[in-house]
């Protein structure tokens, strides 16, 4: 995993885990979790305006990049949450396990609070160059999203039309499940309306 970031913005930095307990109230399951999952935690990267010379604004004033190295192959959303609500920048995750990477972002906005997340030992093309740190960082969360046209300079849009496109797969997923399971005809023709109908709405949702 090589960023090309420059030099400056190396921080390289252990964090004991023990830290984020002193910050806040956490309780015994999520300690464990944090002992029993977590072998060790690193500060990476700090992307500021004094470290990569990309302005700041008001939604975004650091990008943090932060690796975890993971006892099991298993990404631990509870702690993630943990750590994103005592640290207010954006964070970019590297999880590794053995041989083994995985990136994780988090998406912190008004509307929206969503991880994103790479396949295990999927390569991503991050762009850490653009007008300001909120660019850089709107950037790197397109960078996970593969079913939407990210050229789309709505970045809001971008977001809510994936956000559809997944509630509909889901929903698509569980008519398809109780078509399987349905005995009876009718309500089996029913259930696959309203499959055709949904599957319209995703193709349409990916083709624009």
């Amino acid at each position: 995993m090589n960023f090309n970031l420059p030099k400056n913005t190396l921080v390289d930095k252990f964090i004991p885990k023990n830290k984020f307990f002193s910050k806040t109230i956490l309780n015994s399951k999520i300690k464990d979790d944090f002992t029993n999952q977590i072998k060790k935690i690193t500060w990476k990267y700090k992307l500021s305006p004094e470290t990569i010379s990309v302005n700041k604004t008001s939604k975004v004033e650091e990008i943090q990049i932060f690796e975890i190295e993971l006892k099991n192959k298993t990404t631990p959303n509870n702690i993630l949450q943990v750590i994103d609500r005592l640290i207010p920048y954006p964070i970019l995750y590297i999880f590794t396990y053995e041989n083994d990477f995985k990136y994780w972002i988090n998406l912190k906005n008004d509307l929206v609070k969503k991880y994103y997340f790479s396949e295990w030992n999927h390569e991503l093309d991050f762009n850490f160059v653009d007008t300001n740190l909120e660019k850089v960082y709107e950037n790197l969360i397109k960078k996970f999203i593969t079913k939407v046209d990210t050229n789309e300079n709505d970045f809001i849009k971008i977001v809510d039309t994936d956000n559809k496109i997944n509630i509909l797969n889901n929903e698509i997923k569980t008519i398809k499940n109780k078509i399987k399971s349905e005995k009876q005809f009718n309500k089996k023709v029913d259930l696959n309306k309203i499959l055709q109908e949904k599957q319209n709405k995703l193709n349409s949702l990916i083709n624009n």
